[in-house]
């Protein structure tokens, strides 16, 4: 009905005021509180049914009720039912429900009514698992966790826990079809590659990553503008794909991957909780077993399995994978030194000399040092492991290995000699045993700004106790000044004339 029956007490005044007391229907209303289209409804039932005023003394509330309201006849011919497990299935390719009861009806142009068709359905979905109850269209969205519960990883000779290994999780949207893989870590590395994995493992990409705010995800939490990581938003881009991290304590945001995550604990660590593992490959041997296992494990509620699921709906709707895997590279910002050199993992690679004194972001791959500046990439090197050494580029040197007209081996000399002459002294040794002199501004200047912290004359001391040695690099001065060697006596590096007194010395008058 689109609103509740009254009572059965204002029914029988209804009746009363209108057949017996000859009131107009709308004084009637007015009287009871009741709206007009309520009066002549119950009057006109009553006429219906033969029934006038006063009523029958044996006529309870129960049989006036059925008087008035008789059941409806139920139809000879039940009405044809749609597959709701299909229609759930359609509804992850796009389509609508009207769209689908336009189809139904079509097909039973005596089926059910829209309204009814909606109703029967969401009282279907009710009784589905909350996994397979979310509407996700196929080929969407990627969910990507690690599980809460770890993998010990033992070791041979000791036979206790050398770490406790994470489980990296995938589920894709419309079929939860899963990937799982273990890893050492939840660290940047770990996460992409267990991104790269997954999208080999499903054959293909969907359009969206969706994860959680965890440090690998995202360098700065935000409901509106979360700060992906730059590493994380270049592998996405390889792959033409979005991340879209959920919102920080939300986490409907990612109830896929939450259940997902959850059955991969249950059906992966759990199974393999009394197994023992010497290694991360030995355990993901048994994990691709068990989830071969899981995606292969026919729903409760629904038919198929996720794997046939996958096959049917969401692997078509997948983009095809670039013909090269993404290769990781960490990102990180640097600022150009004086000298065109900026720093990388104790390694000093250059970049054009315009570029002296501004901030650049370095991408690193296993082979190669990239430098970008305004989006635009300045510079390229071969990687080197080589610590504190020079990488440098000669076509990123100005004319005659300066900087500029003021940054000059002979003024760096000149700024020295303030501190004192061994200062000066060795700083001319420094940039004299350089390849290129502006390789080595980065000491010099070092040493020039020890005197602001130790003061000139502890400097200088230094400074000629590092010459005396033959040393001549910024980390001897420091050194010496760290552990207050300056305040002790030069060594004597003079050769000594006098001979030993020992028996074995023959003397002159051997000679004679």
């Amino acid at each position: 009905m689109s609103r509740p029956r009254i009572a059965m007490r204002k029914i029988r005044d209804v009746l009363r005021l209108v057949l017996g007391e000859q009131l107009s229907r709308r004084q009637a209303s007015a009287s009871l509180g009741i709206p007009l289209t309520t009066v002549n409804d119950h009057v006109a039932r009553a006429k219906r049914a033969g029934i006038g005023w006063p009523l029958p003394e044996e006529m309870d509330d129960t049989t006036l009720e059925r008087t008035l309201f008789p059941p409806t006849p139920p139809s000879s011919v039940p009405r044809p039912l749609p597959e709701w497990s299909d229609v759930h299935t359609e509804l992850r390719k796009a389509v609508t429900l009207e769209l689908l009861w336009i189809e139904y009806r079509d097909e039973h142009p005596d089926g059910l009514g829209y309204s009814q068709f909606c109703n029967l359905y969401n009282a279907w979905r009710k009784k589905v698992d909350v996994t397979m109850r979310q509407h996700h269209r196929a080929g969407e969205k990627t969910f990507v966790d690690f599980a809460g519960m770890t993998i010990p990883i033992h070791d041979r000779r000791t036979q206790t826990v050398a770490f406790p290994a994470q489980l990296y999780v995938a589920v894709l949207g419309a079929s939860n079809y899963t990937y799982a893989e273990a890893f050492r870590s939840q660290e940047l590395v770990c996460w992409i590659t267990g991104h790269v994995h997954a999208l080999e493992y499903f054959g293909g990409a969907s359009e969206l990553w969706v994860c959680d705010n965890l440090a690998a995800a995202v360098r700065k939490a935000h409901r509106y503008e979360p700060d992906v990581n730059v590493t994380y938003q270049e592998m996405a881009a390889h792959y033409s794909m979005a991340v879209v991290p959920t919102r920080p304590r939300k986490p409907r945001d990612k109830a896929k991957v939450e259940a997902g995550v959850l059955l991969a604990e249950r059906w992966i660590i759990a199974v393999l909780r009394k197994r023992r593992f010497y290694s991360l490959a030995e355990a993901n041997l048994a994990i691709a077993e068990c989830l071969e296992a899981l995606n292969a494990k026919p729903f409760k509620k629904m038919p198929g399995s996720r794997r046939q699921l996958f096959e049917t709906l969401e692997r078509p709707a997948l983009r095809p994978l670039p013909p090269d895997r993404y290769q990781f590279a960490s990102w990180k910002q640097a600022r150009v030194n004086i000298d065109y050199h900026l720093e990388f993992a104790r390694h000093y690679y250059s970049v054009p000399y315009q570029l002296a004194g501004e901030a650049v972001w370095v991408r690193a791959s296993v082979s190669t040092i990239e430098v970008f500046f305004q989006n635009r990439r300045v510079a390229s090197h071969l990687r080197s492991y080589v610590p504190f050494k020079h990488t440098t580029d000669p076509a990123h040197m100005p004319e005659s290995h300066r900087r500029h007209a003021q940054w000059t081996p002979s003024r760096i000399v000149a700024w020295a000699n303030k501190t004192g002459p061994a200062a000066a002294a060795l700083v001319a040794g420094i940039l004299e045993r350089r390849p290129h002199p502006e390789q080595g501004y980065r000491s010099a200047l070092g040493i020039i700004r020890l005197a602001e912290r130790y003061g000139a004359g502890r400097t200088e001391a230094a400074c000629a106790r590092a010459l005396v040695m033959s040393s001549f690099s910024y980390r001897s001065v420091e050194s010496i000044l760290a552990h207050n060697l300056d305040s002790q006596p030069l060594p004597d590096t003079r050769p000594s004339s006098a001979h030993p007194h020992h028996r074995n010395v023959r003397g002159s008058q051997y000679y004679r």
